[in-house]
């Protein structure tokens, strides 16, 4: 692994972490909170594994490999379900949850 590569990583998961982290709370404040409740989840999900991936990607983890194959498997399935909604918050958290699934696949 090259530190370009690190980098590219661990930016792309504090992006996603980040319109993660914008997309629970702006689906929190939907009128139909209960069709958000699948997003909501996976929003959760994707962020802590994020910060999992960052934190072991700095820490050069024994385990970093596994955490990035984890973290691009939960960023396409908050990707998939975000990609459902009109709601720009998740459209553009969709868009971060498969660019960090990209740079975490170029991990392992």
């Amino acid at each position: 692994m090259t530190n370009v590569q690190y980098e590219e990583c661990i930016k792309a998961c504090l992006d996603c972490l980040e319109a993660c982290n914008t997309c629970f709370s702006s689906c929190l404040k939907e009128t139909d909170i209960d069709m958000m409740r699948e997003c909501i989840i996976l929003d959760r999900e994707c962020a802590d594994i994020c910060i999992l991936a960052i934190t072991a990607m700095q820490t050069e983890s024994r385990n970093m490999k596994e955490i990035c194959t984890l973290c691009a498997l939960i960023c396409r399935s908050c990707a998939e379900e975000c990609a459902k909604h009109n709601h720009e918050h998740c459209q553009k958290c969709a868009e971060a949850c498969r660019k960090c699934a990209e740079a975490c696949e170029k991990m392992v």
